[in-house]
């Protein structure tokens, strides 16, 4: 049921692992079964942030349930994810958090 987008402009080597890497992440800090997890990663977008085409980031992060009051502290580890990863700076990064109803969230052929 989580669900993590990465959208990027720059471009990334290995993108297997590094969205391997992601969903590990994604799990460990929602405290979800990795099982669940889709990662989905878009590199080499064009994507323009405060009028230039530095190394940027938007992040969706999506999950049933999703801790409101835990914002602060996901983004913060989703910045160092990427910082660490991808090189791209915190301040050229923004996260989108959404938790939505379990009736408007499908899987194998019914809902939530």
């Amino acid at each position: 049921m989580p669900l993590l987008e990465l959208t990027t402009n720059t471009n990334i080597d290995d993108i297997a692992s590094l969205a391997k890497q992601a969903s590990k992440l994604t799990a460990d800090i929602l405290g979800k079964p990795e099982s669940y997890v889709m990662v989905k990663i878009m590199p080499e977008q064009n994507l323009i942030f405060a009028g230039s085409n530095e190394p940027a980031a938007h992040v969706k992060l999506k999950s049933l349930g999703l801790p409101e009051n835990e914002t602060a502290e996901l983004s913060a580890k989703i910045c160092d994810f990427i910082n660490t990863k991808l090189g791209i700076n915190s301040a050229r990064t923004y996260i989108e958090f959404s938790s939505p109803d379990r009736h408007m969230w499908g899987w194998d052929g019914r809902t939530f």
